[in-house]
């Protein structure tokens, strides 16, 4: 599968994303797919952004979505992306949305 390819089945993904209840959707599964979306659109979270949480002060909102995003730092970006978009997917399959 090309790059564009897969861009475009992101793009399709994320538009998808809006279509799926977010309260059926389990806040870790929410944490994963902005961990994986993030990293696809951002790339690679340099370390230092960890320090980033002390920033955030009592936030743990914030916190807990820069660790979603830290755990998946070692995915390449197309990973990240074809993660996104099989999840996405399989959350419409399992609404019948798709």
């Amino acid at each position: 599968m090309s790059t564009k390819d897969l861009d475009t089945l992101f793009d399709e993904a994320f538009e998808n994303a809006n279509l799926v209840p977010k309260e059926s959707v389990p806040q870790d599964v929410q944490l994963v797919l902005y961990g994986l979306y993030k990293h696809a659109i951002s790339g690679r979270i340099n370390e230092s952004s960890s320090n980033d949480v002390n920033d955030l002060g009592e936030d743990l909102r914030n916190a807990f979505k820069l660790n979603a995003w830290m755990q998946i730092k070692h995915l390449s970006i197309e990973e990240a992306k074809q993660r996104y978009i099989d999840i996405i997917n399989q959350l419409m399959r399992e609404r019948g949305l798709l």
